[in-house]
């Protein structure tokens, strides 16, 4: 049973992101393609067709009910998703943008004079956070240099003891 929901959801999955299934036949001794009517329709037909309908019930099932309107009118699973993806992630270019940005402020974060430890790396977790959601990875070794290298001076001996006790 479990291969069968693991196969079901890889081929949802490929509707999503390859888009409808459209049923097809070759006419004119081999020559051309054309639609096929619904009466021509056969079995595994149906049942690629009945994907794509799932798929867009479990993307309209998992959105807000506010965010409806914006995938209304999409008439495939994948239109849905790209519409989600393009208000939620932005276009290819936005998406980079932010990306460049984050990483900018990755790079320029320094500890605050009146900051807490605490809230310093909160702050620095909440920048990390979004640029992973963004798809962008930094290696756990390069975060935690980073962190040792923000606080203050009077972490040094702590800093040191870290890096000398740990292959960072």
């Amino acid at each position: 049973m479990h291969d069968f929901i693991m196969a079901e959801d890889s081929e949802l999955w490929d509707v999503i992101c390859n888009g409808l299934f459209v049923p097809m036949k070759t006419v004119d001794e081999g020559t051309a393609t054309v639609l096929k009517t619904r009466k021509e329709y056969n079995d595994a037909d149906i049942k690629a067709i009945e994907k794509n309908f799932r798929a867009k019930k479990i993307l309209a099932c998992g959105i807000r009910p506010d965010e409806y309107n914006r995938i209304s009118a999409c008439q495939s699973a994948k239109e849905i998703w790209e519409a989600l993806q393009t208000a939620h992630e932005g276009t290819t270019q936005v998406k980079q943008s932010k990306i460049d940005m984050l990483t900018n402020e990755y790079e320029l974060f320094r500890m605050k004079d009146d900051e807490s430890i605490q809230d310093m790396h909160t702050r620095f977790t909440s920048i990390i956070n979004e640029v992973h959601s963004l798809g962008e990875i930094f290696p756990r070794n390069k975060l935690v240099r980073k962190i040792l290298s923000v606080l203050p001076g009077s972490w040094e001996s702590k800093v040191n003891a870290i890096t000398k006790a740990k292959d960072l």
